[in-house]
C-alpha cells in the first residue's frame, strides 16, 4: 500500500534524467509522492528560503550553472548576493538545481540520485 503522498514532495524537472530517477527510486520504494513541476509552478521565495533552511545550504549551494542564465545574470560571480540569487530563481525557475526532495527524514538536493535512499 503506497505511503500517503504528503509523507513526500518531490521537485522535478521531467526533463532531466537525474530527476526522473529520483521520482522512480521514489515511487518503487512505495511512497506516491507530490510532484512539483517547478518549471511549470515556479517558486517563491519563502518557498525557496524554507527549503534552503531545512538544507542548511546558501542560495548558491542549489544554483544551476549549466544550461541556465545564471552566467549571464552575473549570478557565477562572487559578489553575487544571496537575496539577488534567490530573486533571479523566482524570476527563472530553472536555475535551481534539481531535483529537491523532502521527506519526514529531511530535505535534499538528490544529485547523484542515490542521496534520496537516505530521505526513504
Amino acid at each position: 500500500m503506497p505511503q500517503t503522498a504528503d509523507a513526500v514532495t518531490v521537485f522535478h524537472n521531467p526533463n532531466c534524467g537525474t530527476s526522473r530517477n529520483v521520482l522512480a527510486a521514489v515511487r518503487a520504494a512505495g511512497y506516491d509522492p507530490t510532484v512539483v513541476e517547478y518549471l511549470k509552478a515556479g517558486w517563491t521565495k519563502p518557498q525557496l528560503e524554507g527549503l534552503l533552511k531545512a538544507m542548511n545550504l546558501r542560495p548558491r549551494d542549489i544554483l544551476r550553472m549549466r544550461g541556465t542564465p545564471a552566467a549571464e545574470l552575473g549570478l557565477d560571480k562572487p559578489s553575487a548576493t544571496d537575496d539577488a540569487i534567490l530573486a533571479a530563481m523566482v524570476a527563472h525557475p530553472i536555475l535551481v538545481e534539481r531535483p529537491i526532495v523532502v521527506t519526514p527524514k529531511g530535505t535534499a538536493l538528490c544529485r547523484p540520485a542515490n542521496r534520496v535512499e537516505a530521505l526513504l
